[in-house]
């Protein structure tokens, strides 16, 4: 153990799973089913940017298609072969692959697994205050608070 008492290294897979599923309210937080996280960069205590080791069983995806307005990510594929929806389409990944996601373009973007075989990725992003998450095709928007927490409201503001 560190000085702060976090690890110096893990096994990733034997991290502890997210205990929270999903942070999306409902109807949402229940179309994440077949997702697991688990939160590397918190095992290390990391507070300026964040790292998920994911998998998706059949048919889950990684979140509502979804862009950030001030959050870079950038997932690595490590097994598997998801299908990368954005706003320019459809594209087939496999291990090795890699996407990167710019803050503030507005591209809609998620993971879904369409095959037989589990995926594993690496997803990555920064925690910059202020953020926002805006959902093309789901009547949700989502505002990063004060404490670090998702704050989750319909498109016209009412709270869910």
């Amino acid at each position: 153990m560190s000085d702060n008492n976090s690890p110096v290294a893990i096994v990733a897979a034997e991290a502890p799973l997210r205990a929270k599923a999903s942070n999306y309210p409902e109807p949402f937080a229940s179309r994440m089913a077949g997702r697991g996280k688990r939160p590397l960069g918190n095992v290390f205590g990391l507070s300026n940017f964040g790292v998920n080791l994911t998998r998706l069983a059949l048919g889950a995806v990684s979140s509502l298609r979804h862009s950030h307005s001030r959050q870079d990510e950038f997932i690595y594929i490590l097994t598997g072969h998801p299908l990368l929806v954005t706003d320019d389409g459809k594209t087939s990944l496999s291990p090795g692959m890699c996407a990167g996601f710019k803050s503030g373009t507005g591209n809609g973007h998620h993971l879904v697994n369409r095959t037989a075989e589990e995926v594993v990725y690496l997803e990555i992003g920064d925690r910059s205050a202020g953020d926002s998450g805006h959902y093309p095709d789901d009547d949700i928007q989502a505002v990063l608070g004060k404490d670090g927490q998702w704050q989750f409201v319909h498109k016209d503001g009412t709270t869910y």
